[in-house]
């Protein structure tokens, strides 16, 4: 049993780099707000690793049953299209052609980063009893009533003059207030975290994000730690990343004694 990984397709001579499958693959088209823009990070790499993992995982379950192994095939495309989830619904069942709306949310409003007096809230606002809580805080219920945002649909209709009105309201305080504040009322919102204020929120959070690994110098270095939890085997972090051809020899004796 094997697994290969390709850009896109096995009969494909195109090359798979990242940055390319993110504009020929769509995602371009819908990130940022009018200049075609990629993610941040190599997101369509991460996709098809994980595809990967679950073929594999599954391609085993297999093995164990029948004895018999398989070829897996991922590519970079076809992961993408998968992973593009709702804006890929919405072309293939309803023949919509989605355009990048910035950080706004094509069927949810508000959906998206608010100024407030110091940095940018998120408010993540799925439901009308969630509208109403927020716009009774923010000073202003009668816009719960209001037949223009009572329904999450109206609200998308009038978009802008609900921006409008959060933005003039949440302006009076900072992000840090803001989600002291809606928080408890269950209003989902959080700050604009940069990296560094995304690890210190996990590692307030107990979820553990980093971990030091001892190279055989006996010097440490930091990583990050799988995210995944496991009950009865949950994972470890045993072996720091590799110097520089640290590990020559032992490969050089691998491949001789399997050639």
């Amino acid at each position: 049993m094997y697994c290969t990984i390709s850009g896109f397709g096995a009969d494909s001579a195109l090359p798979g780099y990242d940055l390319l499958v993110q504009a020929m693959g769509g995602l371009m088209s819908i990130t940022g707000d009018t200049e075609p823009t990629k993610v941040g990070v190599a997101v369509v790499d991460v996709l098809a690793g994980l595809h990967a993992t679950v073929g594999i995982l599954a391609a085993l379950r297999h093995r164990g049953a029948t004895g018999a192994g398989q070829h897996v095939q991922v590519d970079l495309l076809h992961s993408l299209l998968s992973g593009l989830v709702n804006q890929a619904g919405a072309y293939v069942a309803g023949g919509v052609v989605p355009v990048p709306m910035g950080n706004r949310h094509p069927s949810i409003v508000p959906y998206a980063p608010y100024p407030t007096a110091d940095r940018p809230l998120v408010l993540a606002v799925g439901n009308d009893r969630q509208f109403g809580a927020l716009v009774a805080a923010l000073g202003a219920p009668e816009l719960a009533t209001d037949p223009r945002f009572a329904a999450n649909p109206d609200r998308v209709t009038h978009r802008t003059e609900l921006d409008a009105m959060l933005t003039e309201r949440l302006a009076c305080r900072t992000a840090a207030d803001w989600t002291a504040l809606l928080t408890p009322l269950g209003v989902p919102c959080g700050p604009v975290n940069d990296i560094a204020g995304a690890f210190a929120l996990a590692t307030g959070l107990g979820l553990a994000p980093t971990a030091e690994l001892s190279r055989s110098d006996g010097s440490a270095v930091p990583t990050v730690t799988d995210p995944i939890g496991l009950s009865t085997t949950p994972p470890t972090h045993r072996n720091a990343p590799p110097r520089l051809g640290e590990h020559d020899a032992q490969i050089r004796a691998w491949l001789e004694g399997n050639d």
